[in-house]
């Protein structure tokens, strides 16, 4: 039954991301060498004791409490939690597991959607996903199917992307700290990366302080806009890097901005040095997909004034969001076939996001009223379901990543950091980001 009240925000959550090497090495050998398997003896259908195991990363919102749910209507299954610190150490323990065949993977693992993509070209080493007609917004259905129609994972959360702001800093600043204000500020539904960082340069004048983050973060939320980053759509072949405009204008916007116009902390996000920056007033705004509420009420602690704003340069943008998959090698593959589509209905993922501040990509979690009245305490009340809905709207589908997407981004970043982090000259280290990919060998 749905709450008529207002859920508040209790719990935190920690995120990450981060980049190593790819799959083709680890996984091509194995490609075609694994079938996929259904052990009859799995079955969820049965009444025999079975142990199914979940891997997560971060803070997915699967609580103990949560998983027991699952145990009282299934009195026959216990399931089992492990959470990866960071998702690059899922993305390893997956990706070794999988070249060794699988032994000692879960029964099921989670991936995240910017390295879904190169475990997609290895289908056979996961189990097919059942169908379930109309329980995810469609591009959230199509980031997990394979060319042929073979849907190799059920999604959990989206990252529509909003502005987190310090309210107080904007007041002292003189400036729009309303969120309705601050938002018109920005440009409201007209807004820019030019009116984001225009905004940026008003408060650096009035306080001489940073604005935003890092330009590492704020970068990703202009590629994730970018249709086809990084790879031809239609051969599914890495784009030439040298000459890629499309990265390299927004390569050389950000810096500006970051470099230029002291608009940049100089902060790398998971960081200790983002971390206490929270604490010392570091920055003042930082790109907010909703997952990132935990991360700042975590890092914040007590500090007050932090706000989340109805509004995103350039309109909307999707930063994140994973999916559970079944690996085609485990001993209980129907079983966990059916704990996945529980993990995933709306009604859990409902509870997740009130729990972690995951926003879910089913449509009727969405719709609820759970999710529509959900308020974020330590977000300055703000009515946190109804932003992320309205930023959810705002996201036209789903880009195109594919199998090379995380290395050359991982690069580009590197070139990034090079300049926002150490202060190399912006050309030099573009420079190097394009050898880096070339060295790829892609």
């Amino acid at each position: 039954m749905l709450s008529s009240t207002r859920p508040r925000r209790t719990r935190r959550l920690a995120a990450a991301t981060a980049g190593i090497a790819s799959l083709g090495l680890l996984l091509g050998a194995c490609s075609g060498d694994t079938e996929e398997s259904t052990s009859e003896e799995g079955s969820g259908e049965t009444d025999e004791e079975i142990t199914l195991t979940v891997a997560t990363f971060n803070n997915f919102g699967y609580t103990d409490e949560l998983l027991a749910q699952y145990t009282e209507e299934h009195p026959n299954v216990t399931v089992q939690h492990t959470t990866a610190a960071e998702a690059a150490d899922a993305r390893t323990n997956l990706s070794t597991k999988l070249a060794a065949g699988g032994e000692g993977l879960a029964d099921i693992e989670a991936v995240e959607v910017d390295w879904l993509s190169e475990f997609m070209q290895y289908p056979d080493l996961f189990a097919e996903m059942p169908a379930i007609d109309g329980r995810w917004v469609d591009w959230k259905v199509e980031q997990a199917t394979t060319p042929d129609g073979k849907l190799i994972g059920y999604g959990t959360d989206i990252g529509p992307e909003a502005i987190c702001y310090r309210s107080d800093l904007m007041e002292a600043a003189g400036l729009p700290s309303d969120r309705e204000e601050f938002a018109e500020w920005l440009g409201g539904d007209g807004a820019t990366w030019e009116s984001y960082f225009d905004a940026g340069k008003e408060y650096q004048e009035a306080t001489g302080n940073a604005w935003f983050d890092g330009a590492v973060a704020t970068y990703q939320g202009m590629i994730n806009q970018v249709e086809a980053a990084y790879e031809d759509p239609e051969t599914g072949e890495p784009k030439d890097i040298a000459s890629n405009t499309e990265v390299k204008d927004l390569y050389d916007q950000v810096l500006a901005a970051s470099v230029d116009d002291k608009l940049s902390a100089g902060l790398e996000q998971w960081g200790d040095d983002w971390s206490a920056g929270f604490q010392n007033d570091a920055f003042a705004t930082m790109l907010c997909p909703s997952w990132m509420t935990g991360p700042i009420e975590q890092n914040a602690g007590n500090v007050e004034g932090w706000d989340i704003a109805d509004v995103f340069p350039g309109g909307g943008g999707n930063w994140g969001g994973s999916f559970l998959t079944v690996p085609a090698s485990g001993e209980n593959v129907e079983a966990a076939q059916e704990l996945a589509a529980w993990l995933t209905s709306p009604e859990v993922q409902t509870q997740a996001f009130t729990e972690a501040g995951t926003f879910p990509s089913q449509v009727e979690a969405q719709e609820s009223e759970e999710v529509q009245t959900f308020v974020n305490d330590f977000m300055s009340e703000a009515p946190a379901g109804e932003i992320f809905t309205s930023r959810a709207q705002a996201i036209d589908g789903a880009v195109y990543k594919g199998p090379n997407y995380f290395s050359i981004h991982q690069e580009v970043q590197n070139g990034l950091s090079r300049v926002d982090l150490n202060g190399e000259d912006p050309e030099k280290s573009w420079e190097t980001t394009v050898a880096s990919v070339n060295e790829l060998g892609l």
